[in-house]
């Protein structure tokens, strides 16, 4: 879960949040390990809808024996994911027509910005 591991050094006083540093104890945001089971059963609903609100939160949260926040953060993590399988899917799809992707601006050589500036003499 979100557990934290167990305070570092020789202060029991420990910061308040599992991110802060500071001071001899430093807490660490233990990594949640889902079963196969509810990588599944996410899976599945993620399928069904891409946003996990309110009761219907809840209730996963609670037949997978989850937090609700490991269940909202699965799903922050999975839209991201899907956003970027969707990206890679629609540049692969114009690749292959040989639509060339529109350049970034960090991208654009610098003689195309002096086309773009004009010398004017007073």
């Amino acid at each position: 879960g979100l557990a934290l591991s167990h305070c570092v050094g020789t202060n029991s006083l420990c910061p308040a949040g599992p991110w802060r540093s500071g001071g001899p104890c430093k807490m660490k945001r233990v990594r949640t390990v889902f079963k196969p089971e509810q990588l599944e059963r996410l899976e599945q609903e993620f399928l069904k809808q891409q946003y996990m609100v309110g009761t219907e939160r809840v209730d996963l949260a609670a037949t997978l024996h989850l937090t609700e926040t490991q269940v909202k953060v699965w799903f922050q993590n999975r839209r991201i994911k899907w956003r970027k399988q969707s990206m890679e899917q629609k540049a692969a799809k114009l690749s292959q027509f040989g639509v060339i992707q529109p350049a970034t601006a960090d991208s654009t050589d610098i003689k195309d910005h002096e086309e773009d500036t004009v010398d004017v003499e007073l």
